[in-house]
């Protein structure tokens, strides 16, 4: 054991302070960077929503793979300190890629404000997530570990304070991590055009990995190290394996059963030894209906922030960022677990319910699955307000009268009128094979008829302002603006191009009659400014837009009065988002409670259950489950054969429910132990054999007495 001169502060050893400091930077750069990375897949490197969860869990079910390597590392080569030193600059180096990664700038060579090589910033993406994967799984196993071997024996209250802080640590680091990188994400950065931050979003965890790792550095000098002991993991794998094999090589009837299968494994390992990888199997066997309740509460980081972006963030006087939603189950996490502790489990057992372990983790599969029902129905409200897009053999046209006469417009089946600067009620939907004209007319004029190829599965919209002078443009937009995002558009009825420079993004030359591109905008009041050689120099030329809410589209029409100056009427494409967020609370509250009795709980279970020197063994278990729970996820992802979200969220809490009663049916044939009694019992064993080893004469002795 590599020991340092031993320091202290009121009772407790000085080193677990940089190690709790450590874990608050690590947690905060896991949570914030995992906070965005779902948005980040679907706007930024612009992955559908299946292809975005896919491959979101896919990455968390990495993370939760790899604490198996850091433990075999840690016990069978570096030991813990030079384990999470190592892998912690992995880790920084991961999220500076992933930080690099986001700049669109980096490839953005014509300053359209997109990346002109996305394989690239994919590929960047991918290897910064893949060093984060092995640097965040390999360190979990050994830093909370490691700050248990600072305390000596007689400890054991400032050990146990020292897990509750620590906790504490991971939540404050989770919680405030989930408010803070959402609101950098929001801000406009960069050098040629201005987009949503994430590179600073990335950056600051990143940032905060680098903190995390030098404050872990500077308490080297106090910290006790132990060389490594040896991979317990590997003996059991090994003994499970002979076992196994043994009894496949015996399989014939002539030999005699034996107890249980793990006996076949007498000849080669010790009686302790098979006694202990018994119990550690008999948790397994229960882990096993595990992974479904993980494939549910990790969904809180993909598909309930996708649900977030289709919702209102206007909550009162506070505005709501569809990723900061996450902070929700953070803040009741702090907040339940003592309610749970204090007050609902005394009450239960003065009730004289005995409410074991094995039934709260039941409890808190239940109520994850609940917690998907209420998402179901919440969705089941979002899709209600969402607009109707058209599908493969349909079009959708609007017709928008920005000139100073009535007019009529003819569609299959109707006929509009339209005052000066005015529009059809919406979009109106058509099969391709029905819509072969419209016909425009004025009064006093001959019929126009548009005869134009109406591009199938897109929306259009015919910009209309004198007899036979119109417009068709296409509107690239077919589905609700991303990350609850506002989409502007402009069009110019000025004979000369005009420039308007709005929050930092800029729509450049627009021409004569013609409309631009969409261009994309948080929440809040926007101002923007009007360029163009035909407005005269004393007209206004700085406007404001509304409110602008959440997943909103707006037409504004830069019309010329007559006196020169520019007038604005705003027409809404796409209505703003009208379900609130707040709607998702008591889904959060619901997955926050089973949390609280199931995972807290789980994990009491395990270590009371497990024997001393293999508790290790159970947590790389527990951790395994977590992994498979998200493949799970990313499998259904995957297949992506739900045309309704809330089909999706119904399958997920039925198959939980499944699980459910087929978890208490397991639980209620299991048999609770101790295992410091069973190895107290190994111990007088080997101690009595022991004696008799060095006396013969208690031998003979114990054994005459046996007899009589």
């Amino acid at each position: 054991m590599g020991m340092s001169k031993s320091w202290s502060c009121l009772g407790y050893p000085l080193s677990i302070f940089f190690i709790v400091v450590n874990e608050f930077c690590e947690r905060f750069s896991y949570y914030g960077m995992r906070a965005l990375l779902i948005l980040y897949f679907t706007n930024f490197i612009r992955w559908d929503d299946n292809l975005s969860t896919a491959i979101y869990h896919t990455f968390v079910a990495l993370c939760y793979l790899t604490p198996i390597l850091g433990a075999l590392i840690a016990d069978s080569w570096l030991g813990k300190f030079k384990t999470i030193v190592s892998l912690s600059i992995v880790y920084t180096i991961g999220q500076v890629v992933l930080s690099v990664s986001s700049i669109t700038d980096l490839t953005d060579h014509n300053h359209d404000g997109t990346p002109d090589s996305l394989p690239v910033h994919v590929a960047l993406s991918m290897i910064g997530l893949a060093l984060i994967a092995l640097g965040t799984g390999g360190i979990k196993p050994c830093v909370s570990a490691f700050g248990g071997d600072q305390f000596e024996e007689g400890q054991e209250k400032q050990r146990n304070r020292f897990f509750s802080i620590f906790y504490l640590a991971i939540n404050a680091g989770s919680l405030l991590s989930t408010i803070i990188t959402p609101m950098l994400r929001v801000q406009q950065c960069g050098i040629h055009s201005k987009q949503a931050c994430y590179p600073l979003a990335f950056g600051v965890p990143a940032a905060l990995m680098a903190v995390a790792l030098m404050v872990f550095i500077l308490g080297s000098g106090m910290y006790k190290k132990f060389q490594p002991q040896g991979n317990i993991m590997g003996k059991v794998v090994k003994c499970i394996g002979f076992a196994i094999k043994n009894r496949f090589r015996h399989r014939s009837k002539t030999f005699p059963k034996r107890e249980h299968w793990l006996d076949w494994a007498k000849e080669k390992y010790d009686e302790r030894l098979i006694s202990q990888i018994k119990m550690v199997t008999r948790v397994m066997f229960l882990y096993i209906p595990l992974p479904m309740f993980w494939a549910l509460f990790d969904q809180q980081g993909s598909r309930w922030t996708l649900q977030a972006t289709t919702m209102s963030g206007r909550i009162g006087s506070m505005e709501i960022q569809p990723d900061q939603m996450q902070t929700v189950n953070a803040i009741l996490i702090v907040i339940m677990v003592p309610v749970f502790d204090v007050v609902l489990y005394p009450l239960i057992a003065k009730c004289g319910f005995n409410f074991t372990s094995l039934k709260k983790m039941t409890v808190g599969m239940f109520l994850a699955s609940m917690a998907f029902v209420v998402a179901a129905i919440v969705q089941v409200e979002i899709d209600k307000t969402l607009p109707v897009f058209p599908n493969g053999n349909e079009v959708q046209i609007k017709v928008l009268n920005i000139g100073n006469s009535n007019m009529s417009v003819s569609l299959p089946g109707e006929i509009v009128p339209l005052d000066p600067m005015s529009q059809t009620n919406g979009f109106m939907t058509f099969d391709v094979n029905t819509l072969t004209s419209i016909n425009m007319s004025f009064p006093g004029s001959p019929v126009t008829a548009v005869t134009d190829n109406f591009e199938q599965g897109q929306r259009h919209t015919l910009l209309v302002w004198a007899p036979s002078h119109y417009q068709v443009v296409k509107d690239g937009l077919n589905e609700k603006p991303e990350k609850g995002e506002n989409g502007i558009r402009f069009v110019n009825t000025y004979n000369e191009l005009i420039t308007i420079t709005m929050s930092g993004k800029v729509f450049a030359n627009i021409s004569s009659y013609n409309a631009s591109k969409y261009q994309f905008f948080p929440s809040g009041r926007k101002g923007y400014t009007i360029n163009s050689t035909e407005i005269p120099s004393q007209c206004q030329t700085n406007f404001n837009t509304p409110y602008l809410e959440f997943g909103s589209a707006y037409t504004y029409v830069i019309q010329k009065k007559n006196d020169g100056c520019p007038e604005v009427k705003m027409f809404e494409d796409i209505a703003a988002n009208t379900v609130n967020m707040a709607l998702q609370i008591p889904q959060y509250f619901l997955l926050t409670c089973g949390e609280v009795v199931f995972s807290v709980t789980g994990l009491e279970f395990s270590y009371s259950q497990a024997p001393s020197n293999m508790k290790s063994v159970l947590q790389a278990g527990w951790l395994l489950t977590v992994a498979v729970g998200n493949i799970i996820v990313l499998i259904v992802a995957g297949a992506g054969q739900f045309s309704k979200q809330w089909a999706e969220y119904v399958l997920f809490a039925a198959l939980l429910l499944v699980v459910c009663v087929i978890f208490a049916i397991m639980a209620r044939f299991y048999t609770y132990i101790n295992p410091a009694e069973i190895e107290a019992q190994f111990d007088e064993d080997e101690k009595k054999k022991s004696l008799g080893k060095s006396n013969p004469y208690f031998t003979s002795e114990a054994n005459s007495q046996t007899q009589m």
